[in-house]
């Protein structure tokens, strides 16, 4: 399974706030956490260090640090410490709660997520609490909410949503009976707000300056209009408003100042009448509001003291209207003002009330992603995310941050980033201050900052800015945090990156290997979100060989087992399962395909996995399970844990299926098959007819791969007669004479030629092969007479008869090299023969039929030609069998085609080449596994989250010289 962009799509997002921004700590210099050794006496710190220490720690890390000693016991129970708590990050219930009653006593503002933590925050005995903030709150009843407002009542701001779904107008009344110093109210999605509500807080809450009531269903329009203390209103997404109304009762508001009607369908003559008719207003934010934009920007909206926030609007010079500080460029606008801002009490409201607006609607607006704003995007939308990422508010940075993270995925489906917007940030720094904020001691901006990196991560450009400006290793030590989530978006931005080869040593040189492999064994259960994402990114890592063994070294194998053992989310599932084929893919140029084999457990899993409902756990395990079957004993070991079984179900299942589905299926097949016994065991299985389906396929890849299987199939009489049966010979031969793979074409007729050799007749004649086959409904003659005339015109497809003519008169080196090397398939070279192979072949020269001789010569060509993986193994094995005065025999001989005789010419030669290699000291064999690689999209789960990945696809199984059996790519 693939992922690569991350909406924001679900609230339960764990976000820490910072007080202030001036407070950040930064929790990376740059280098590796692990390069810093420097020693530090702690017992001698003053103790307003010591606090200034705990106020950047979460309560659970600051509970834990007052237990090392009696002093740090006493001041981390200190009262400034415990005015704000931040338990979004944290599950609290009840038990959480009780414990930390006795610190809050003093707790001024809290923030907290869901149903549970909502019932649970009455244990915190907080009763002077002025500020309650609660995400995700889809859940929390009227009675919830009713006994929160009863037990706080000095509460000032309270700010609930979204999805406050079960709330309704009776908890609204109470919350403003029990709380009358409430000064701002902020509600999302309650589904009706009645007059008698708006009423309420009239009559009883007469501080209150800021009402938000968003994604409503419905709003008492006159209700509101009797709020005469409010000075900033919003309505953003609420539908079924009467504006007329509303704008009749709402522009006598004589406070008045800000309104925010954002994605409504509030028309041009409401809006006009608002600028003009409202004496006190001062901001009127309308963002994708469609009715309005359809009239385009009218000169009625041009009041002066007053401003527009309208897509077709300059925001930047709209903003910078309202105060008297010195501005350099419009697009500085917010920064100016926080520089300049000298004690003007009224302007500072009214700009972070539009920061707060800006940041909501942006956010809102980029989730639902309309039509016709990529213009609106570049040239305004990502520098007002980028200018809010600034803000003194930290809920306004998280949700700027998010907001980034967001509007880059234009297509969530099918998880495509839109490179413009993307690249639009970073020419306009946005990279630093995102690097910025994740280094920051504030966990809720730490895990936004490093969503937004992943998601921009997806542009190569932006993937190799962020790892310029040491992202990378801002990234491995985040992965560390003990936060979840941080550690969840820290492993997607490394999942992301790893996609560039260029990033995986520096990923895995900011110790970002172990970090990935230790967030498995940290939250082995209960946090798929991170499981996935650091299995996602080891699978990348893999691909790479020095970075697998380091994977391997850090304990990963292991890791990754377990996953695919014990994890119940389809998600890991396909990510482990890719991570461990990835581990085997490297052959033998290190040690790991043995090492995931002999992990317990390990290919009991896979061949579990390959029965799984989902798709891409079952492709990503079949595809495990070729790698594997490189090494012998895991090749055995597959089959003895049921894997021939499972994989000819898999091949009979996944006709209809992706073609990678398709492709590791038949791999599985063929990397088992070059056992005999194994290869007997998938006739008896019925894996032939799968196959021969496979390979009447149209994808190369897949046909080319059930063409290998069927090769090493072929090699046993038996299955060669079911092949004939099943109806093989047609399909083999469409592929020798028409796929546009020359490996495909090669391994067919080689197939073709095993099969009409003359030892299937030795199971011919002792009845039929197959239940419910007859031998007698199979012309063995015709199908013979088919297949020597395919292999006949495959072999004069390498042949120019004037090359062959010059060579045959002379046999000059030069003749025969120009022939060699017109005849060479490049990919021969990567398959490896068995001695009972090269036998075969060399058995075959002596052959009464020509056809069968220079198909034998011109593979035998193919397998010693210098260059090839294997070539010095194979004539190795030639030269101990006494080969070469067979080979002599069918080049001199006087009756053999000249396809035959030029073909054991070239052998000859190649056997002479690799004789003096061998004298010379020349090693016998080559590097590592053959392998390709193979770029995806592939969807995910919920909340339209995605992620890109490399993968590297399937090197398959060796066997041993000598061992009787197939032969298998390596």
């Amino acid at each position: 399974m693939n992922r690569r962009v991350r909406r924001k799509g679900v609230q339960s997002k764990e976000k820490e706030k910072l007080i202030s921004s001036n407070s950040y700590v930064e929790i990376c210099d740059g280098s590796s956490s692990s390069e810093r050794n420097v020693e530090v006496d702690w017992t001698s710190l003053p103790d307003d260090t010591v606090i200034q220490l705990f106020s950047y720690l979460n309560y659970r890390d600051r509970a834990s640090l007052s237990s090392t000693c009696r002093t740090w016991r006493a001041l981390g129970s200190s009262s400034c410490l415990w005015n704000y708590l931040d338990l979004r990050s944290h599950k609290c219930d009840a038990t959480v709660a009780t414990s930390l009653a006795s610190r809050c006593t003093k707790l001024e503002k809290l923030r907290f997520r869901g149903a549970e933590s909502a019932n649970a925050i009455m244990n915190l005995q907080a009763r002077g609490l002025q500020e309650i903030s609660c995400d995700f709150c889809r859940d929390i009843t009227d009675a919830t909410l009713s006994i929160m407002a009863a037990r706080h009542e000095s509460l000032e701001s309270l700010q609930l949503g979204p999805d406050c779904e079960r709330i309704s107008s009776d908890a609204l009344r109470a919350v403003a009976l029990c709380c009358p110093k409430l000064k701002r109210l902020r509600l999302s999605g309650v589904r009706d707000v009645d007059a008698d509500a708006i009423n309420a807080f009239a009559n009883n809450c007469l501080q209150l300056s800021e009402i938000a009531f968003t994604d409503c269903l419905s709003i008492d329009e006159v209700g509101l209009g009797n709020l005469v203390s409010v000075r900033f209103l919003s309505v953003a997404g609420t539908r079924n408003m009467k504006w007329n109304l509303s704008g009749q009762h709402w522009s006598k508001l004589p406070n008045l100042i800000g309104l925010d009607v954002s994605r409504t369908d509030i028309g041009p003559s409401v809006v006009s009448r608002f600028l003009s008719s409202s004496l006190s207003l001062k901001v009127l934010c309308a963002l994708n509001c469609p009715v309005l934009e359809e009239e385009g920007e009218p000169a009625v909206y041009n009041v002066k003291t007053k401003f527009l926030v309208a897509h077709f609007r300059d925001i930047f010079k709209e903003v910078a209207s309202l105060g008297s500080y010195v501005m350099k460029k419009a697009c500085n606008a917010f920064s100016d003002w926080r520089i300049s801002n000298f004690g003007d009490k009224n302007l500072s409201e009214i700009m972070m009330w539009t920061e707060w607006i800006l940041s909501h609607a942006l956010l809102r607006i980029a989730e639902c992603n309309p039509q016709g704003l990529d213009n609106f995007w570049l040239k305004q939308g990502a520098p007002l995310l980028l200018s809010l990422m600034q803000s003194s508010q930290e809920d306004v940075q998280e949700r700027a941050a998010t907001g980034l993270a967001t509007f880059v995925v234009i297509d969530d489906e099918n998880a495509a980033v839109d490179g413009g917007r993307a690249e639009a940030v970073m020419r306009d720094g946005g990279i630093r201050l995102l690097l910025d904020l994740a280094k920051c001691c504030c966990e809720g901006l730490q895990s936004e900052a490093a969503k937004a990196i992943a998601n921009l991560s997806v542009n190569a450009k932006v993937a190799k800015a962020v790892a310029d400006e040491g992202g990378i290793t801002i990234l491995a030590d985040l992965a560390r945090s003990m936060n979840r989530l941080v550690a969840e978006e820290a492993a997607g931005g490394l999942w992301n990156l790893s996609v560039g080869e260029e990033h995986k040593g520096a990923i895995a040189e900011a110790g970002g290997v172990r970090a990935l492999v230790d967030l498995i064994f940290k939250w082995p259960s209960g946090g798929d979100g991170v499981l996935e994402r650091a299995a996602g990114a080891l699978a990348n890592l893999a691909a790479d060989d020095k970075c697998s063994m380091e994977v391997a070294l850090a304990g990963g194998v292991h890791a990754l087992v377990t996953l695919a053992r014990w994890c119940k989310s389809e998600g890991v599932q396909e990510q482990a399962a890719r991570a461990l084929a990835n581990l085997a893919a490297h052959g033998d140029s290190n040690s790991n395909n043995a090492t995931v084999g002999q992990e317990a457990g390990a290919l009991e899993a896979l061949v579990q996995l390959t029965c799984s409902h989902h798709e891409g756990v079952r492709q990503e395990a079949a595809g495990a399970l070729w790698n594997l079957s490189f090494d012998d004993r895991n090749r055995e070991a597959i089959a003895a844990a049921g894997g021939v079984q499972a994989l000819v179900a898999l091949a009979r299942t996944c006709t209809n299926a992706s073609q990678g589905l398709q492709e590791r299926a038949a791999g599985a097949l063929w990397g088992l098959s070059v056992s005999e016994t194994n290869s007997i065991a998938i006739g008896r299985e019925g894996g032939v007819a799968p196959l021969i389906e496979l390979a009447r396929s149209d994808a190369e890849d897949v046909h080319e791969t059930a063409a290998g299987a069927l090769w090493n199939l072929a090699f046993n009489p038996g299955n060669a007669l079911r092949i004939v049966e099943e109806g093989g010979v047609p399909a083999l031969v469409h592929l020798c004479s028409s796929s546009a793979s020359k490996m495909a074409r090669f391994m067919a007729a080689l197939a073709l030629a095993y099969m009409f050799d003359g030892r299937m007749g030795e199971v011919g004649s002792s009845g039929p092969s197959s239940e419910g086959i007859s031998k007698s409904a199979v012309n063995l003659d015709g199908a013979r007479r088919m297949a020597l005339k395919h292999i006949e015109a495959f072999v004069h497809s390498f042949s120019d008869p004037q090359s062959f003519s010059a060579a045959a008169a002379s046999s000059a080196p030069a003749s025969l090299a120009q022939v060699a090397e017109a005849s060479r398939i490049q990919d021969a070279g990567h398959l490896r023969c068995s001695g009972a192979e090269i036998g075969r072949f060399v058995f075959m020269l002596r052959n009464s039929s020509s056809i069968l001789k220079s198909c034998a010569a011109f593979a035998l060509l193919q397998f010693t030609i210098p260059g090839g993986r294997h070539a010095m193994h194979h004539a190795s094995l030639l030269k101990k069998t006494g080969a070469p005065r067979v080979i002599r025999s069918a080049a001199a001989a006087a009756t053999a085609p000249i396809e035959a005789k030029i073909f054991a010419r070239i052998v000859l030669r190649n056997l002479e080449h690799h004789n003096s290699e061998a004298a010379m000291g020349g090693a016998i064999g080559g590097g590592g596994s053959h392998s390709w690689w193979d770029a995806r999209w592939k969807q995910t789960t919920s909340g339209g989250r995605q992620w890109w990945e490399a993968q590297l696809v399937r090197g398959a199984a060796v066997e041993e010289a000598g061992q009787v059996g197939g032969c298998h790519w390596r």
